[in-house]
């Protein structure tokens, strides 16, 4: 198996990972998870304090952490534990990784066959848009270094 094949099986086996999470993405509650959870459990913030080991007021900068997006994995980690919760971390796509690889994948393919395609035009060799897609999916499947796709280029 060669390193495209590899990485295709990869994208295909991690999209399958990921489509539960992609249908449970949601947004979290204004104030954050811990908040919202404490409340929902009848906690008060000095309780969730003394499970954590820390002061009332670290609780407060904690929740507010989190609502700010600043909050360390760690520590959202340990109020989860006191909270009798899982943590759960993931990057979850907004579409596959298949789709997001091939829309990638085709604007580079486009961009470098453009240029071929020009220079073919002015020497009067144009082609028809049927042999341009068969040309386009060709030079993805064949020529296009997957990691030429992630590559800056103007």
């Amino acid at each position: 198996m060669n390193r495209r094949q590899s990485a295709a099986l990869g994208r295909r086996s991690l999209d399958r990972v990921l489509t539960p999470y992609r249908k449970a993405a949601t947004r979290r509650p204004p104030k954050g998870w811990i908040r919202a959870i404490r409340d929902a459990l009848g906690m008060t913030a000095e309780q969730l304090a003394d499970r954590m080991h820390i002061t009332q007021p670290s609780v407060q900068r904690l929740e507010m952490s989190e609502a700010e997006d600043t909050i360390q994995l760690k520590t959202l980690k340990r109020a989860a534990e006191a909270l009798g919760c899982e943590l759960v971390y993931a990057l979850v796509p907004r579409q596959t990784l298949g789709e997001t690889y091939d829309l990638a994948a085709r604007k580079v393919a486009l961009r470098e066959l453009g240029r071929i395609s020009h220079s073919m035009a002015l020497e009067d060799q144009a082609v028809d848009d049927e042999d341009a897609d068969e040309r386009l999916r060709r030079f993805i499947a064949e020529e296009l270094d997957p990691r030429d796709i992630w590559a800056r280029r103007p």
